[in-house]
């Protein structure tokens, strides 16, 4: 629930979660899982907002990582093996000082190459040796594969194009195979989706099936990877339980995994900020205490330009009407030293003032994790609102931040 006097009382700039929001996306996702037999995990890498893990941890299967910070993270936040809970690592290359350590969390390890696979495979029978002994599953251990097939755009996020580091493809698998069979190997994964619909992945199958069918046979899971953007509104969530449901027939119920991040963190929350100073140059300029390249530089790497909601104490919430569709027209930019750190233009039926507020909506996915203090920006305070509308201050940042940082 959002209440002006709320909004204006929040510190600035600061990631809100709107738990309610949360908690709505958490209940389908949880009917995908029981409606298809699925796993679904939380892709850290999305959406990391662990300080609000309670309901999270309670419905999900578990967490996937891409090494050993958000392997640990998932082990403490949302649990491990003793739990019931998966935690799913791949990464494209393993370094040797870590991977002790990921072996002390990890459900299923996957490799993203048979060489790496070879190099720590007597490490994790070692360490299966001791988890059988203690009366506790082991590890199993999975390989990431290119089924040559992906309809992403931009190309920076597509895994699929030539030249590709993501995956093993089709010939070079049959190599591997041939070299080191696969004996050892519980499943396979690929990862070929983003912000994508099911019928991508009703496309994406076939390909998958062609290339890596003959070994899906004999193994224990398949991972289906994230980029299925399930919560958003116009979603088919029945071709993804149909897809799923009619996969696991075909296959002699092999278990699948889901692991979404941008969909469990879809539209939970915002970025708050304030207008401190306007310019003119040809246009109004809005100078605001939030940057894009230090608090939201996914929207500079996609790139996207993120809705907006104006607070004033005077005229109250105005949406963004587009750009050039209102009568005032202004840049929004931040306060740091690059030039190019702009939002976008956005216009409104009321001037923007100095002091008045403004919120970037769906901002605590692929924002919180990759932020940073360039130029010494602080980094914006971390809190949530309950369905009643009030406020918590869960974390706060200061120099110390930024000077350890650096």
């Amino acid at each position: 629930m959002r209440q002006l006097s709320t909004l204006f009382a929040l510190p600035s700039p600061a990631y809100v979660l709107e738990e309610e929001r949360l908690n709505a996306n958490l209940a389908l996702l949880d009917s995908i899982q029981r409606q298809s037999g699925a796993k679904i995990l939380l892709a850290l890498k999305g959406y990391a907002f662990w300080r609000v893990f309670g309901h999270l941890k309670k419905t999900l299967s578990g967490s996937t990582a891409s090494g050993l910070y958000e392997a640990r993270l998932g082990y403490e936040e949302i649990g491990g093996r003793s739990e019931g809970k998966e935690v799913c690592v791949f990464s494209p290359a393993y370094k040797e000082a870590e991977f002790e350590s990921i072996l002390h969390y990890a459900t299923h390890i996957i490799f993203n190459s048979f060489a790496q696979w070879q190099r720590f495979k007597s490490l994790i029978e070692s360490k299966n040796t001791m988890l059988k002994a203690d009366s506790q599953s082991p590890i199993e251990v999975g390989l990431r594969v290119n089924p040559l097939y992906s309809e992403v755009e931009p190309r920076i996020y597509n895994p699929c194009v030539a030249g590709s580091r993501l995956g093993i493809t089709p010939d070079e698998f049959q190599k591997g195979v041939a070299r080191y069979g696969l004996d050892g190997i519980s499943g396979l994964h690929f990862h070929t989706h983003c912000e994508q619909d099911s019928t991508a992945l009703a496309r994406t199958l076939p390909h998958f099936e062609k290339y890596f069918g003959t070994y899906i046979q004999e193994k224990k899971w398949v991972n289906f990877g994230g980029g299925h953007h399930i919560t958003r509104a116009d979603y088919d969530c029945d071709l993804l339980i149909k897809l799923i449901c009619d996969f696991k027939r075909r296959y002699n119920d092999i278990e699948v995994f889901l692991e979404p991040g941008e969909a469990v963190g879809w539209q939970v929350g915002f970025l708050i900020g304030e207008v401190i100073d306007i310019v003119q140059n040809e246009i109004s300029v809005a100078i605001l205490d939030v940057s894009a390249a230090a608090h939201m530089p996914d929207c500079l790497e996609m790139p996207y330009r993120p809705s907006l909601t104006k607070l004033s104490k005077q005229t109250g919430l105005e949406s963004d009407k587009g750009e050039g569709k209102g009568i005032y027209t202004y840049r929004l930019g931040g306060p740091t030293c690059l030039a190019g750190d702009v939002m976008g233009d956005y216009s409104f039926d009321t001037p923007l003032c100095v002091g008045d507020r403004v919120i970037f909506e769906d901002m605590l996915h692929y924002t919180i994790v990759k932020n940073n203090t360039f130029n010494g920006v602080p980094l914006p305070s971390l809190g949530v609102l309950d369905a009643q509308g009030v406020w918590t201050l869960l974390k706060s940042f200061g120099y110390e931040d930024y000077k350890q940082r650096n």
